[in-house]
């Protein structure tokens, strides 16, 4: 397939959607099929076959729209409307209003039963209006298994132009003028990672995709794969053409079959129609991808190991330098970015790296998505620009604390970030705000807990995950996590000292400052952040000393 052949298939794309009237879209991501969701779509799907409403009206299963916890979501276009808590019991009732009537349910829109005037266009809602989607675009709109639906909403269109219109520098120019910063949670400005990578001269180059989502309470690189996997393809293969590479591998966690089985699919798609593999759109570059399923361990997120693992190796890091850009896959030059910044490129490619870097903040560009869970009354998948605060991500996106209760501390970050408290609730989601306060951005989980929470627990939680992933290569991480856990779990259970306390703090430095690679480096992060900022928990859980022993 060549240049025109793209274009002609991308305007019969659009002219197919632009004959249908009504679109509903059943969000197939992981979170509503776990609710029924797959039932719900084989239903309408049936219902507007019975109707004769085939010509008028397409039915298509798409990825996350958002409000996991309001699931399963059913959304009309193009009116907007979504639908939560929709099974098979109340559907007919949604079909005969909504279809039959051409009338919005009211008290099964979105949110209706917590806002006091629930929205029929759900962008006006404050779920929704303080958010600004660009890596999740599309996402909940479109059959993340057809092609054809991406190219109608100009997919594959930055490929075409970074091919046909631009050189490999002129690419590396833009995502460096965009100002973008990886998300997989260290932020090192992208286009400087794909520069240098670029100027290392090899017969062979690779880029790989870290799909290997880790974090508890983290889904948001599982819901853009799910829900939008094109858009991954795409910027990998950009990311080709910029270093010059020709192979590419996506390394998704083993516990993400839905993905992975749409991401397996969109390559199939892509090849087929020449958007991948030999001599795409009739040009000189070639780029093939495969996948490749991580077994598990947390420890694969790090670089080096992830390497190890694509190899046949055990995941474990290696020291750096020298860095991947320099030796990484089978030790040629390597680009690593996880699957928020892929999902990031082709916009960039369209609009520009200029208008991709007035959204956010002078250090931080862009938008950041982020996994709302915990003790939140709307939680789920959003994304909002950086330097949004925190206050309006848990209230106004998130609709505040459950059961009316007090927003105690928000974790970022995973087990790599740490705390934020009540009293820096106005702090900017941004890599130095965050970094300031003694958490980080990470990939992006974001747990919120109310006054119930124990934070001496919430730090042994975290270390105790720490502990269980190491990959027990470096003495500091092996036995220093283990020991932080138990002096947490002695202190949490109320039999620590005061010594445990000085030994606890002491031993954190020592694991941070000498561990080999960033999950040792940060496991102490959370221990850190709440000795930080809920010093008084861990003191008041600590014995006094007896008088009849000698200290």
């Amino acid at each position: 397939m060549n240049r025109n052949d793209l274009q002609t298939l991308a305007a019969k794309a659009r002219e197919k959607q632009a004959g249908i009237r009504h679109k509903i879209c059943v969000c197939c991501g992981a979170s509503c099929i776990s609710s029924g969701s797959e039932e719900v779509l084989k239903k309408l799907q049936q219902e507007v076959k019975d109707r004769g409403l085939e010509a008028s009206v397409e039915v298509i299963p798409t990825g996350c729209m958002g409000p996991c916890n309001q699931g399963p979501l059913v959304k009309y276009l193009p009116e907007n409307t979504i639908y939560q808590h929709v099974d098979c019991h109340n559907l007919d009732q949604v079909i005969q209003s909504q279809l039959v009537e051409r009338q919005p349910l009211e008290q099964m829109l979105l949110f209706a039963d917590s806002r006091e005037k629930p929205f029929v266009n759900a962008a006006e809602d404050p779920f929704f209006q303080k958010q600004l989607k660009i890596a999740l675009k599309d996402c909940g709109d479109i059959n993340p298994e057809v092609i054809d639906d991406y190219l109608a909403v100009g997919g594959y269109q930055a490929l075409d132009k970074a091919l046909f219109l631009l050189s490999p520098e002129e690419v590396i120019a833009e995502v460096k003028q965009s100002r973008i910063r990886g998300r997989g949670g260290a932020g090192y400005p992208t286009g400087f990672k794909w520069e240098t990578v670029y100027k290392y001269i090899s017969d062979q180059k690779y880029v790989i995709c870290n799909g290997d989502e880790g974090d508890p309470g983290a889904f948001m690189d599982r819901s853009v794969l799910e829900g939008n996997p094109h858009r991954i393809l795409e910027g990998m293969a950009i990311a080709g053409y910029a270093i010059g590479a020709s192979k590419g591998y996506a390394y998704i966690r083993g516990e993400y079959p839905l993905a992975i089985k749409r991401f397996e699919l969109a390559i199939k798609q892509a090849t087929k129609l020449g958007l991948l593999g030999k001599n795409i759109l009739g040009s000189s570059f070639s780029f093939e991808v495969e996948v490749r399923i991580g077994a598990g361990a947390f420890v694969c997120g790090e670089e080096t190991a992830l390497i190890a693992s694509i190899e046949g190796k055990r995941g474990t890091p290696k020291p750096r330098p020298p860095y991947p850009a320099e030796s990484g896959l089978w030790g040629k030059p390597t680009l690593i970015n996880n699957v928020e910044t892929f999902a990031a490129i082709a916009p960039i490619l369209v609009s520009g790296g200029e208008w991709y870097s007035e959204t956010g903040t002078p250090k931080s560009a862009g938008t950041k998505v982020f996994a709302l869970a915990g003790k939140i009354n709307y939680s789920g998948l959003i994304e909002v620009p950086m330097g949004t605060t925190l206050r309006e991500i848990v209230f106004e996106i998130g609709g505040g604390i459950q059961n009316n209760g007090t927003f105690k501390a928000a974790q970022t970050g995973g087990p790599s970030g740490g705390c934020i408290p009540a009293g820096h609730l106005d702090v900017k989601m941004d890599y130095e705000s965050l970094q300031n306060l003694g958490s980080i951005m990470g990939s992006g989980g974001l747990i919120v807990m109310d006054e119930s929470s124990d934070m001496v627990d919430v730090a042994r939680f975290f270390m105790e995950f720490c502990m269980d992933e190491s990959c027990g290569k470096c003495v500091p991480c092996r036995v220093g996590t283990r020991q932080l856990h138990d002096l947490l779990q002695k202190i949490g259970s109320g039999k620590g000292t005061q010594m445990d306390l000085d030994r606890l703090e002491e031993l954190a430095e020592y694991v941070k400052e000498t561990s080999l690679c960033g999950l040792g480096g940060s496991a102490p992060n959370p221990l850190l952040s709440t000795l930080r900022h809920f010093r008084e928990e861990y003191e008041n859980k600590i014995q006094a000393p007896s008088l009849n022993k000698h200290v």
